[in-house]
């Protein structure tokens, strides 16, 4: 990547994170929040706080890779979401992008949610697509209708 694209990069991701969330002192977390934080995370040292619409985003690196979790003000977890290398994904992921988009995969996540259920997701432009735990396609999602959805 050149350096005017990771610029570019650099600028829409904050203005992204600026414009849907918000972030936060580790003071103005509910104590529940960071507690359940701690108790499943114990090894994690470091960590940023953001709100949005009374959900709390705890970031930080678990193992060396970037790692998310959501939490309501009760702290109980939602989902969490790790960085995995494209090479993890489900083998039938990349073929699928190669077939339904342009461009290969910038990105890949693995989401747990609160229930056990798995995601993956492949990030792919401005487009996060969606794949259950079989790496089959679920849904594509906008970057800003995610956080759309994360409202709700």
């Amino acid at each position: 990547m050149n350096m005017k694209k990771l610029i570019t990069v650099i600028i829409a991701v904050v203005a992204l994170t600026i414009a849907h969330a918000q972030k936060i002192s580790s003071s103005k977390v509910p104590s529940a929040v960071t507690s359940a934080f701690k108790k499943m995370n114990p090894e994690v040292k470091s960590v940023t706080w953001e709100i949005e619409d009374g959900t709390y985003e705890a970031n930080y690196k678990k193992n060396g890779m970037p790692s998310s979790s959501n939490y309501d003000k009760n702290g109980d977890l939602l989902e969490s979401e790790v960085e995995i290398k494209v090479k993890d994904l489900p083998a039938s992921v990349p073929d699928y992008i190669k077939t339904h988009y342009k461009s290969g995969i910038k990105e890949a996540s693995k989401i747990t949610k609160s229930n056990g259920e798995v995601n993956y997701e492949a990030t792919v432009n401005n487009v996060d697509v969606i794949f259950d735990a079989n790496g089959k396609y679920l849904k594509e999602v906008k970057e800003e209708t995610e956080a759309k959805e994360k409202k709700q």
